[in-house]
């Protein structure tokens, strides 16, 4: 079914008794072509984008419990390409330019808001800083547009701009970037990889890779059997170093933990999404009326999905300190998310030194709003075993040739990134 105002009428007046199931829930294969791990954003835009523009149809998306219950369904929302260095800048431009026209592209309603992205500058340096990155942008044709201090007090009259310490000199906006609806970016690519032919497997976790005498994947064991197939690709973010480490392959990523809040919901107040440049903090308003923010990761390595109270401490100060506002208000939830946190906070997208053995992995902070991008950049080279010419800064060999690209310039330390 095409998803369209008629299509709501019509079904509105059966008593939306005949919505057709989005996806199938299909048996394994004995063999495909190319079978992914992970059915979170990357792995199933990898699965849509193979199918749709590469033409490669017998492909299996495999996940351990139900499509989008990793990271996929638990961060920020934050769509942005306000970037520094160039082998990061001309990639997420590219996925934001995908999530301008995602939804006309999977006919689905993903709740794409441009509303703006905003980096506050608390010091002189940070200005510097905002500016050169500014710069940086404009010269590779992504807007930003700085905001001095009397603009930011029209915009933003909520925050607190004359804090002892941080006092609030200036902003870059982007005002192209913004939220989307995180679950719905799922489903959106979960349902046009289906349509394409891709098998949706549900409830199968990988237990092994099988090799053969060569060295070369054959397939994968599962709790549903084993499946075999010609390529495999690896896209199970904070648990990328145990899917990896089955095939044998130490990878140069830690796993963090990294919380998220939401609060009570209040009338629309916060129209941006924000970025607290004397910490590491970030908070948008969800439609539901929300306040959505989250900050640092917990600094200890972690499979959980769950923090630590300290952590928790930290961001609500962070929070009161640019919005006092939020000491009014209650934090109805919290969640965590496993991290794949790599040595200079920059992505891998790349083969493997097996042969037909590829790995998205690394993502760090940016996953979400890079998934348009991050999988058409892996179909790509999954397709033509080749990189795409965005990605080719996210060699995993990057770390021991000495090309890293750290772009917050915390040095080769995953928990700082």
């Amino acid at each position: 079914m095409r998803y369209s105002a008629f299509s709501l009428f019509r079904q509105a007046f059966s008593g939306n008794r005949h919505w057709p199931r989005q996806w199938r829930d299909p048996q394994p294969k004995p063999h495909y072509d190319v079978v992914i791990v992970g059915g979170g954003g990357h792995g199933l835009a990898t699965a849509y984008f193979l199918a749709r523009e590469f033409g490669i149809t017998n492909v299996a998306v495999l996940e351990k419990s139900y499509l989008g219950s990793g990271n996929v369904g638990r961060n920020t929302t934050i769509i942005r390409s306000n970037y520094l260095l160039d082998g990061n800048i001309p990639f997420y431009e590219m996925s934001m330019q995908l999530w301008e026209g995602l939804e006309q592209t999977l006919n689905y309603n993903a709740m794409v808001s441009q509303r703006g992205v905003v980096f506050l500058a608390h010091s002189d340096g940070e200005r510097d800083a905002l500016v050169q990155r500014g710069n940086r942008m404009r010269l590779n044709g992504v807007d930003g547009e700085m905001l001095a201090r009397e603009d930011l007090q029209k915009q933003m009259p909520y925050l607190n701009f004359s804090h002892a310490r941080f006092p609030i000199l200036a902003g870059l906006i982007q005002r192209r970037g913004g939220t989307a609806r995180h679950d719905a970016v799922a489903w959106g690519y979960a349902r046009g990889a289906d349509a394409c032919g891709v098998d949706l497997i549900q409830n199968c976790e990988v237990t092994g890779i099988r090799r053969n005498a060569a060295g070369e994947v054959t397939g994968v064991e599962t709790s549903r059997g084993f499946i075999g197939c010609g390529k495999l690709a690896l896209a199970t973010a904070g648990h990328s170093s145990v899917t990896a480490a089955m095939a044998g392959l130490q990878l140069p990523i830690e796993t963090h933990v990294l919380q998220a809040f939401v609060t009570e919901a209040v009338k629309p107040v916060i129209h941006h999404v924000l970025v607290y440049g004397a910490g590491h903090f970030y908070i948008s308003q969800s439609d539901k009326g929300g306040l959505v923010f989250g900050a640092a990761i917990d600094h200890y390595s972690s499979y959980a999905r769950r923090g630590n109270l300290a952590t928790v401490e930290e961001t609500m100060e962070e929070g009161i300190a640019l919005i006092p506002g939020l000491s009014r208000l209650k934090a109805l939830r919290a969640w965590g998310g496993a991290m794949d946190m790599t040595m200079d906070g920059s992505p891998i997208i790349d083969r493997t030194p097996i042969d037909n053995l590829y790995l998205n992995a690394g993502w760090c902070y940016g996953g979400f709003k890079a998934t348009p991008a991050s999988g058409y950049c892996f179909a790509h080279l999954i397709a033509r075993n080749e990189p795409h010419h965005l990605a080719r800064a996210f060699r995993l060999d990057r770390f021991c040739r000495g090309f890293a690209l750290d772009e917050s310039g915390h040095g080769p330390q995953p928990n700082l990134q």
